[in-house]
């Protein structure tokens, strides 16, 4: 089955691969099929963002699509990141590093440092029709960078989930997949899919 993956986020594209890779699966992305146009994010929550690109993109595409729509949610920061966390702070246009220079430099005012990450997955399948999954993770926001991130993940740097001695970004991939907020909306999905009649399984 081929797969659109509704999203133009390096790191995001790289995780959900790596996540999906036990399934037979022609994953594409939005630049692999000409897809240049990007869906505003108009939505109240993450799941009507997510509905929102995937329906975008499948009106272009006419192929099953996977759309992602995350975000951390800090207890000192009350409503000011989650649906918005990448608009946020040093804005869109922004680069990673700058982006995470400002979210750390306004961090360090805070004692308060629990905060949870949330992703909402849209799936429109070959007959249009729309499932969603959803995954969370608590943690804590470290005083500084611990390790690096892929590109568009900065965060990951410095969110420490709960029972864990690592940030996101320093675990290795399949201990990240089965603890990340991303990772068990994935694992969600793939269980949807094993038992729906759209993929086999690698041998």
């Amino acid at each position: 089955m081929k797969l659109l993956l509704a999203t133009s986020n390096a790191g995001k594209i790289i995780e959900m691969k790596e996540a999906l890779s036990g399934l037979s699966l022609e994953i594409l992305s939005p630049a692999d099929l000409g897809i240049i146009d990007a869906p505003h994010e108009e939505g109240n929550t993450f799941k009507e963002n997510a509905l929102q690109k995937a329906r975008f993109y499948f009106e272009r595409a006419k192929i099953p699509v996977l759309a992602d729509d995350s975000g951390i949610i800090v207890d000192a920061l009350k409503k000011e990141l989650g649906i918005h966390t990448r608009r946020w702070g040093a804005g869109p246009s922004a680069s990673d590093k700058e982006w995470i220079d400002f979210f750390l430099d306004r961090m360090k005012k805070e004692k308060n440092k629990r905060a949870w990450f949330v992703c909402v997955l849209a799936f429109i399948d070959e007959l249009g029709k729309e499932h969603l999954f959803e995954g969370t993770c608590d943690g804590v926001i470290t005083e500084s960078l611990e390790a690096d991130y892929l590109p568009g993940l900065p965060i990951s740097a410095c969110f420490r989930p709960d029972g864990f001695q690592t940030v996101y970004s320093a675990m290795a991939v399949e201990q990240k997949n089965k603890v990340s907020h991303r990772g068990k909306a994935l694992d969600r999905f793939k269980n949807f899919l094993r038992i729906s009649p759209y993929v086999k399984q690698k041998n």
